[in-house]
């Protein structure tokens, strides 16, 4: 169990490094040079939103110090408009920019074209599902160790059984 453990997470780490390859390449192929693939992920996270830094935090599950300089970055890059609440001054929300929204459209055409490669690659909606649930359990197996959600310790299993 414990190799196999380790060689899921070892995947899972080796995909994402190469996910972000995907995109840098997407960037590289489109000469766009001005932003890096982690933050053209963001950008295409925030959308048509308009977000705090502390909601794009949650909601990509960046590391805060991580979002807040790439956020600057977007931003002197042109990519993002920031403003700081009326109601909280030290908030500041963010949108994108014409130029951020262009960048995020061409992402969403490189989705679109995965999408389709992806079922020309042999993997069907139904294998794709399968193995979103089998991440959503790895997910939520690491949320409860973090001690979000129910767990199940040793003591009360031990409760359970008697």
């Amino acid at each position: 169990m414990k190799q196999a453990y380790l060689t899921t997470i070892n995947a899972l780490e080796r995909m994402h490094r190469q996910f972000l390859e995907v995109i840098k390449n997407e960037l590289d192929s489109t000469d766009v040079r001005d932003i890096n693939n982690v933050q053209a992920l963001i950008l295409y996270n925030i959308g048509g939103d308009e977000l705090t830094v502390g909601e794009l935090t949650l909601r990509g599950y960046y590391l805060g110090s991580n979002v807040s300089y790439n956020v600057k970055k977007m931003t002197e890059n042109g990519y993002l408009h920031q403003e700081r609440s009326s109601h909280d001054r030290r908030s500041v929300r963010v949108r994108l920019t014409d130029k951020g929204l262009a960048l995020s459209r061409a992402l969403e055409i490189m989705f679109e074209r995965h999408a389709t490669e992806v079922s020309d690659a042999g993997l069907d909606p139904e294998t794709l599902t399968n193995a979103n649930d089998i991440l959503r359990n790895i997910e939520s197996f690491w949320l409860q160790q973090l001690g979000f959600g129910p767990r199940v310790s040793e003591f009360s299993r031990v409760e359970t059984a008697a």
